[in-house]
């Protein structure tokens, strides 16, 4: 009788691809990664050895969550290394989208608590013309960082779409100029800094970047905004091809990181920290 080709276990499939075998028989049941054979009378699965490699991709891909539809594409042709590069290049632009919508809410949630949640205004309201103005000056500014945010966290943003995102930054930087506390227009600067980090342009971005800087430490301002003037001067940086420097400023924002108060917070900042383009991780 001849020899077939080497089948190995569930387990020993698991053991050289760095997975468990629950999760093996996940990834049989869902047909992503299908057993060459099955015993017919003990239902005990068993792979070809040229399945480990198959298996080592799904492991490294699922390790940095990319969506199993995309990895089954992988899979259909593993020997493709630039399409494996764009399903990654893809999905880091899916996880900046939710990192940015994230870190808009937790925005959007700040101005909530600072501000307050504004009621419908009564006629009695309505008499205070000088209070009403300024409270509308605030919600505009507001409304509009918020809007910024939404166009971040928009997958397939356009041109168009990229020319409001930064009219809408500077828009809500000046209003926040009018009626906003230092600690407003340090967030407003940061915001422009990042949308043009964002859009590739690295001069505006390192302007804004230092101005945001330059008004935390005008008013003592810390904590979390400072850390992330100095993420966005990495960022900038970054972005001008300058490797040196945003490693520097990458090394003062991880240092200010030591200070954030919640722990969330820092979560986000150091998480933040690994998408600025060029830049592995080194922390």
């Amino acid at each position: 009788m001849a020899d077939g080709p080497e089948l190995i276990t569930v387990g020993q499939l698991a053991r050289r691809a760095g997975l468990t075998a629950k999760a093996l028989r996940h990834y049989d049941r869902i047909g992503l990664l299908v057993p060459a054979a099955v015993d017919p009378g003990t239902g005990y699965r068993r792979y070809g050895t040229e399945q480990v490699a198959a298996a080592r991709l799904v492991r490294v891909l699922r390790s940095v969550d990319v969506p199993l539809e995309q990895i089954r594409a992988c899979l259909a042709a593993p020997d493709d290394t630039a399409a494996i590069r764009q399903v990654l290049i893809h999905h880091r632009r899916r996880l900046q989208v939710r990192l940015d919508r994230v870190r808009g809410d937790l925005h959007r949630t700040g101005h909530l608590i600072e501000e307050g949640v504004i009621p419908a205004m009564t006629d009695e309201d309505a008499q205070q013309r000088t209070e009403g103005a300024v409270a509308d000056e605030r919600r505009l500014a507001v409304d509009l960082f918020n809007g910024v945010w939404r166009l971040l966290e928009k997958e397939d943003r356009g041109v168009e779409d990229d020319d409001r995102m930064l009219h809408m930054a500077h828009a809500s930087r000046h209003h926040w100029g009018q009626v906003g506390a230092p600690v407003n227009l340090s967030r407003g600067e940061w915001q422009c800094s990042r949308v043009y980090s964002v859009l590739g342009r690295a001069e505006p971005a390192l302007h804004h970047a230092r101005r945001g800087l330059e008004l935390c430490r005008a008013h003592g301002i810390g904590d979390w905004d400072l850390a992330y003037a100095y993420e966005s001067l990495a960022r900038a940086h970054a972005v001008a091809g300058d490797r040196e420097q945003a490693r520097s400023w990458t090394e003062q924002a991880l240092a200010a990181a030591e200070d954030i108060a919640e722990d969330e917070d820092r979560e986000l900042l150091l998480s933040d920290l690994e998408t600025i383009p060029a830049q592995p991780r080194f922390w």
